[in-house]
């Protein structure tokens, strides 16, 4: 969320907070309008306090002389019925001012991050830039298959039994494939925990509306989340949510930070709004598992530990020798509460394009605002600290890529050599 009191602050010299968050809705491609809105509303909401307290001081300065006249054996009664009528112009006032907040906040919630000064201004996702690229691209002798083709082949994945049991974007993972989705989660979370240093975390998978208020899902992509009826619970879009919320309503010490934590969970979204996007396979499915990786940091540190959460992201990808790019996105392709992402992209062959395998984002201040996750330093007041979070990895998107990469004319699949040990030393998934 941004801070409401640094929208209204003019600085002196130079462009004000307002200016520089206005050329960022604008950067994003999204309206400006909304900022004299939230201003007039808290300009408003302002006057009511002043009026409330104006009243309120008339209410207390007649309340004294009536104490004086009773002592004296005067008559109040005119004066008492003008406190009466002073008591219930505070009321209004200050219930007035209290809708006008609660319309603040409203308003405050639906306005995006403003971008890092280092992210590039750009309209759609052809202005993200290429950082980097490793390894390369695989291409075959012969005409290279999908992993839903490779999987159906192998009788390891089952579309059509699961659009039976439960609907459109689901599968049944079966035997390798199965044994590969698990041994992938167990990869990534040793690799995280023992070499990267982050705490292991298995969160609630079930969430109330607080918690995805505080990362940024609530209210704009409410319709996006899988909500259990007659309750406030809803299943989760990802790990971020629950781990983010960990420290909701918290302080930290100073001293603490940084705080970094993996977390192995199922992923639940509705997908509203890709009708007819990769309809086949397991791209964008349901149900998903991810392993995620999650970092509170000193607002100092946010720059480098974006860079240190990435590198770790693509780790996995180094150690289990798939090809990848990382592309820092522009501003229009950047999600609603980042200030500055970095997309890692896998190649896949039988798709003979680049596709999102994880996304590492620095949030900044954005969601310990809105979940209010402060820390101290020793003798200091309590400050906003920074969020970050990024997969690590999508684990369907990886079992994707291993398919489409380690695949062999013969339509058997080879094992990566760092994911062997987790199969039982197994080297290939055959028929």
């Amino acid at each position: 969320m941004i801070d409401i009191k640094l929208l209204e602050k003019k600085s002196e010299g130079g462009n004000s907070y307002f200016d520089d968050y206005r050329q960022g809705l604008s950067n994003r491609g999204a309206s400006t309008a909304v900022l004299e809105q939230i201003i007039d509303l808290n300009k408003k909401r302002k006057e009511m306090i002043t009026q409330a307290e104006s009243e309120k001081a008339k209410q207390n300065k007649l309340s004294g002389e009536i104490g004086k006249i009773k002592r004296e054996g005067g008559d109040t009664s005119l004066l008492m019925a003008e406190v009466e009528k002073l008591k219930g112009t505070v009321k209004e006032l200050e219930l007035k001012a209290a809708e006008i907040d609660l319309q603040v906040l409203n308003v405050a919630l639906t306005m995006p991050n403003k971008p890092h000064a280092s992210v590039p201004v750009g309209s759609s996702e052809k202005d993200n830039k290429q950082v980097k690229v490793v390894g390369e691209a695989k291409k075959f002798s012969y005409k290279a298959k999908e992993h839903w083709e490779l999987g159906e082949a192998l009788d390891i994945i089952d579309f059509e039994r699961a659009g039976k049991t439960t609907g459109t974007r689901f599968a049944f993972l079966k035997g390798a494939a199965a044994q590969m989705e698990r041994a992938l989660i167990q990869f990534m979370m040793d690799l995280h925990s023992q070499k990267h240093g982050y705490m292991e975390m298995i969160p609630p998978f079930i969430v109330n509306s607080n918690s995805l208020l505080g990362t940024g899902q609530f209210p704009k992509f409410k319709e996006d989340v899988f909500h259990l009826e007659n309750t406030d619970y809803y299943l989760i879009p990802t790990a971020e949510v629950p781990v983010t919320n960990y420290y909701n309503n918290e302080i930290l010490n100073e001293s603490d930070l940084p705080k970094s934590f993996c977390a192995y969970s199922p992923c639940f979204r509705s997908e509203a709004g890709s009708a007819g996007r990769d309809t086949k396979g397991l791209i964008r499915q349901h149900q998903f598992d991810k392993v995620e990786l999650m970092t509170f940091c000193h607002p100092d540190k946010s720059q480098e530990a974006h860079e240190a959460l990435t590198s770790h992201a693509e780790q996995v990808l180094l150690d289990l020798e798939l090809p990848f790019r990382r592309m820092l996105l522009c501003t229009a392709d950047m999600g609603f509460g980042s200030a500055k992402t970095y997309d890692l992209e896998v190649w896949l062959p039988g798709q003979n394009s680049y596709r999102e395998i994880s996304s590492c984002s620095n949030f900044e201040d954005f969601q310990a605002r809105r979940a209010n996750i402060r820390f101290r330093s020793a003798g200091g007041k309590p400050q906003f600290l920074h969020t970050l979070n990024g997969s690590g990895l999508a684990v369907g998107r990886t079992l994707i890529a291993i398919f489409e990469n380690y695949q062999q004319e013969d339509g058997s699949i080879a094992i990566p050599k760092a994911l062997q040990p987790y199969m039982g030393g197994r080297k290939e998934i055959r028929k």
